[in-house]
C-alpha cells in the first residue's frame, strides 16, 4: 500500500527495522545507492530476521534512477526542516515516504525542490537530535494507515 524509500541509509539495523514494518504493513522498501553498508551484513539480518527474505527490496544506483522507475509516485519527505507536521499531509495508497541519511538527513536541495511535500514530526522534548530513522517511518507509515483504514 505504501512505499518506504531510504535515501542513502548508513546504518544496518535501521535498514533491517524498517525492513520487517515494511513486511508486517504490506509496504514496499526501496534502497537508494550508496548504501553504508552490504545487504548481506549480519546487523542487517539481525534486525530483519526472518522477514528480510520476504521483503525483496528494489535497489536504485541514485535518486535520478529512482525517479526514472518510479516516475508517477506522489512523495513525501521526512524532515526535521518540514514547516508542516506529518499529521496535516493527507496520504493515498501507494504514497512513498522518503527517509534520510542517518547522519545527515535528506540533501538541502531535495527538500528544496520538494518543499510543500516535507512534513515534519513533533519532537517536545528536549532532546535537540531527530528520531532515529526506523522510528520517523514508523510514525510517519501508521499515521498513513490511519488515514486510509480509519483507525
Amino acid at each position: 500500500m505504501f512505499h518506504i524509500i531510504l535515501h542513502q541509509p548508513e546504518i544496518p539495523q535501521n535498514t533491517g527495522s524498517i525492513g520487517r514494518l515494511c513486511v508486517s504493513t504490506n509496504s514496499s522498501l526501496h534502497l537508494i545507492h550508496p548504501l553504508g553498508f552490504d545487504t548481506s551484513d549480519y546487523y542487517l539480518r539481525r534486525a530483519g530476521l526472518d522477514y528480510w527474505e520476504k521483503l525483496a527490496p528494489a535497489h536504485y544506483q541514485d535518486w535520478e534512477d529512482f525517479l526514472a522507475r518510479n516516475p508517477a509516485r506522489r512523495l513525501w519527505f521526512l524532515s526535521t526542516k518540514g514547516d508542516r507536521f506529518h499529521t496535516q499531509a493527507r496520504y493515498q495508497p501507494g504514497d512513498g515516504l522518503v527517509v534520510g541519511r542517518e547522519t545527515k538527513g535528506l540533501p538541502r536541495e531535495m527538500l528544496d525542490q520538494y518543499a510543500d511535500q516535507v512534513v515534519k514530526i513533533p519532537m517536545p522534548g528536549d532532546f535537540h537530535r531527530s528520531l532515529n530513522q526506523a522510528q520517523a517511518a514508523a510514525v510517519v507509515l501508521y499515521e498513513a494507515l490511519r488515514q486510509i483504514n480509519g483507525w
